[in-house]
């Protein structure tokens, strides 16, 4: 892959290697080839933009060997990157088929920098960022972001994961890394039957940082809308039972200071209610919280409440309040206990009226516990192809019911949101819990690293909105590493369809001047443009909201005070706006003074510069209120 005279990924390896079958790759002969070209716009229902652009030439390549074994490799060049898969058209010989390689390559220049996580181990995707040369790397969870010597940026990541194993990069010699798909537990890799297509290796390139968060490549390799009406899918905020957990002020499980309880579910409505939050998530309100429950997956009732949790009582409850009951299945990584399970799950929240379900899959990498029809136990990996199998399980299952779901400990975000819009966010890296009781908690560079590596792949629920940033004491090693402003900034740096307010509502009615903000802030947008940035330094955002004209803006740095000096070149021509900033106070620092907030407003023009000074892991927050227009 070459890039403006600059070579990306030299020559490197495809093919794939099967149990039963010679491999596809090595003696085969290009025989023909096929080209076309697109250029449309697409609307999505909800997301980070209205429209999307997919413009890309194709280029599908037909393989033969003497003994008439085919295979395609269909490529596609979009402005923003390159991606390619593997198509194995029916033929003799591939009616069962059993994958134990992919050789997918890619070999990278010398003396790049990535940022990567290890692939592979036992805490999924929840680990901090490293920024190293590609020599320290063994495997490596995707989105892998690359900087070249010259200073091109690269993504690399897939797209439209299904029916087939998750990879890993697998640096096989010096710069060589190659796609290792996660194993079943018998050591296959996939099982599948031709026809089949694999799904997209992809590369995002850009001149810059900046130049992949705007970047929709991801989105245009999925296949569009397959649910029809999505309009039950709602985005919005929320809140929850979920932080006082957490900060062990309540407890999962039952006892005397049980979090969800029917009075404390109504506690928290009555709060969202005020605010116009549009949910109430409620943790541990069924059987099988009790005693270890991240290995208690075959405990779990997915219908039965505790006793002092009225589920019909807390439904009708928020229903009269304009807020609606978010529903919250955890298995503990048991999947067939709660396969056995969903579909009376999904019933009686959609004769709730619960519109939105959070799952878990708490456990292990390679401990998701698989039961087969003779009753024997395995242990499959959470990107193995049978646990995104049953992901995708969960969502059509309660597209049955309007229910979108919200995934947490998830396999990686391939951009499947686009044919299945109620897959409404996912996790999928180290998010606000680990503030809690993580060792360490989140570094100040960590949502800095966060919006160039696993944001690339698609939405997080990340959980923001931290107003008690030491919960334990400003000595504790447990404390948020940000100020008061970069939680508020997070709401637009860290993109998500919903967004939760996470903290207590005791502790946002202490401070009512920055509660405005994430009052304000939306959640989907009609527009999305980064603006600056460095991968671990800082981002700037600015979004506008989707069926209005005013656009906020969000910044945040790492450890590092910055000054931002932003043009403001995306607001509309011709009208003045409000800009209601909220940004760090002129002393405020992480680690000795959080809280300093300063608020301002004042009226701003395209065109005009703003100056925003971040303190140490810190940030700012603005809306522009629209005024009339001219």
């Amino acid at each position: 892959v070459t890039r403006n005279g600059e070579v990306v990924v030299k020559e490197s390896r495809l093919g794939l290697r099967f149990a039963d079958q010679p491999e596809l790759g090595k003696g085969f002969t290009l025989v023909s080839e096929e080209r076309g070209r697109r250029d449309e716009t697409w609307e999505q229902p909800w997301g980070e933009r209205r429209l999307v652009r997919d413009h890309h030439e194709e280029l599908q390549l037909h393989f033969e060997d003497t003994n008439g074994r085919r295979f395609d490799l269909r490529v596609r060049a979009f402005d923003d990157g390159v991606a390619f898969r593997y198509e194995v058209p029916a033929q003799p010989g591939f009616e069962q088929v059993h994958i134990v390689d992919e050789l997918t390559e890619f070999e990278l220049p010398k003396d790049s920098t990535a940022w990567w996580i290890p692939g592979r181990r036992y805490n999924r995707y929840e680990y901090l960022y490293h920024a190293t040369g590609l020599g320290e790397i063994e495997t490596a969870h995707t989105p892998m972001t690359v900087r070249t010597p010259n200073g091109t940026h690269i993504s690399i990541h897939e797209a439209a994961l299904t029916d087939y194993a998750g990879f890993v990069l697998d640096q096989r010699r010096d710069r060589v890394f190659q796609t290792n798909l996660t194993p079943w537990s018998d050591g296959i890799r996939v099982k599948t039957a031709a026809p089949f297509k694999t799904p997209w290796r992809t590369l995002q390139l850009a001149d810059d940082a900046v130049g992949l968060l705007n970047s929709s490549l991801i989105l245009n390799l999925n296949e569009p809308n397959a649910l029809g009406d999505v309009s039950w899918v709602e985005p919005g905020k929320y809140v929850g039972i979920w932080w006082a957990m957490h900060i062990r002020n309540r407890t999962w499980g039952s006892g005397p200071i049980h979090g969800a309880t029917t009075a404390e579910t109504k506690r928290y409505m009555d709060f969202a209610a005020k605010y116009g939050f549009d949910g109430v998530l409620v943790e541990g309100w069924n059987i099988g919280w009790d005693g270890d429950w991240v290995q208690n997956g075959d405990l779990f009732s997915f219908t039965q409440p505790y006793p002092d949790f009225d589920i019909r009582a807390v439904a009708d409850y928020g229903r009269e309040k304009g807020v609606r009951l978010i529903g919250h299945h955890e298995t503990s990584g048991n999947v067939t206990n709660y396969a056995r399970q969903m579909d009376a799950a999904f019933d009686l929240y959609e004769s709730a009226g619960v519109r939105q379900v959070k799952t878990g899959y708490v456990a292990d990498g390679g401990n998701i516990k698989r039961v087969d029809e003779s009753g024997v136990v395995h242990y499959e990996w959470h990107d193995g192809q049978f646990t995104i199998g049953e992901y995708l399980r969960s969502v059509t299952a309660a597209a049955q019911r309007k229910i979108s779901i919200n995934t947490h400990e998830p396999v990686k975000d391939t951009g499947l949101r686009r044919t299945y819009p109620n897959w409404i966010s996912r996790e999928g890296a180290k998010g606000q819990e680990f503030n809690a009781w993580g060792n360490p908690p989140n570094p100040p560079e960590h949502e800095a690293i966060l919006a160039y590596t696993r944001l690339l792949a698609g939405p997080m629920d990340f959980t923001p909105g931290i107003f008690d940033l030491a919960p334990f004491g400003m000595d504790s090693i447990y404390r948020v590493q940000t100020t008061l402003a970069k939680q508020l900034a997070l709401y637009v740096t860290i993109y998500s369809p919903i967004q939760m307010a996470a903290d207590l509502p005791e502790n946002y009615e202490s401070r009512p001047d920055a509660l405005q903000f994430i009052v304000d802030v939306p959640t989907d947008w009609e527009e999305s443009i980064a603006l600056a940035g460095e991968v671990g330094d800082y981002v700037v955002f600015a979004r506008r909201e989707r069926g209005g004209d005013d656009w906020y803006l969000g910044a945040i740095t790492d450890e590092a005070a910055r000054q931002q000096e932003i043009t403001l070149d995306f607001l509309e021509d011709g009208r003045a706006y409000i800009a209601h900033i909220y940004r760090d106070g002129f002393h405020a620092n992480w680690k000795t003074n959080p809280y300093a907030l300063e608020i301002e407003a004042r009226e701003v023009r395209r065109g005009d510069v703003l100056p925003l000074r971040l303190a140490p892991g810190g940030g700012a927050a603005v809306r522009f209120e629209a005024g009339p227009a001219q």
